[in-house]
């Protein structure tokens, strides 16, 4: 995975210098890469070979490091350290930081495309934007920031936030995983079952 990401984000023709480096600062500040397991493993765990879940694991984890550098902005959460060193904005400034995030956001479905056959690179898109997006990880984010100002949280309204903010992106890496595999229905199912 390690490989297969800092592949992803080497320096490329016409693109900004600063950005490709904001970018690879966040992507390749290491932690758990528990996405990007989880796709492989639900790849393989239906018959498939984990290479061909890479380019999906890539994406998730790009997908998930772009949602971190901009939950860490002034904005949002005002971090200054994420995974032991200074944050994306601290190092680069909050508008390169979030160029860096858009930039992770976009190359994630152009990473997605790798896939194949195409219907399976289209049914990842689908699946890694439902999950990332307004329903998804996006809609808990806003959530969280709304729960700051809610003193009498309760437990129901604590649990649809992780739902969303985390809990979308894990049941997509094995969903991802499972159709890069060649999962049948009832497999994927399982799957979006075992991942929720």
């Amino acid at each position: 995975v390690e490989a297969a990401l800092a592949s992803r984000v080497a320096p490329r023709a016409h693109c900004p210098a600063k950005l490709q480096e904001a970018m690879a600062y966040s992507l390749m500040a290491g932690g758990k890469r528990l996405r990007p397991v989880l796709a492989l493993i639900a790849c393989e765990t239906v018959g498939g070979n984990r290479s061909a879940a890479l380019p999906a694991a890539c994406a998730v984890e790009m997908i998930h490091t772009y949602s971190l550098i901009h939950d860490d902005l002034p904005a949002m959460d005002d971090d200054d350290f994420r995974r032991g060193r200074p944050t994306n904005h601290k190092v680069f400034g909050e508008a390169l930081a979030i160029l860096a995030g858009d930039g992770l956001l976009t190359l994630a479905f152009e990473v997605l495309t790798e896939i194949r056959p195409g219907e399976t690179a289209a049914a990842c898109v689908a699946e890694l934007a439902r999950a990332s997006g307004m329903i998804g990880m996006v809609a808990g984010q806003v959530a969280d920031l709304e729960a700051e100002h809610q003193p009498d949280l309760t437990l129901s309204q604590l649990e649809a936030v992780h739902r969303r903010k985390t809990g979308c992106l894990l049941t997509s890496s094995l969903v991802m995983g499972g159709l890069c595999g060649g999962a049948g229905s009832a497999e994927r199912s399982a799957l979006e079952i075992y991942g929720r």
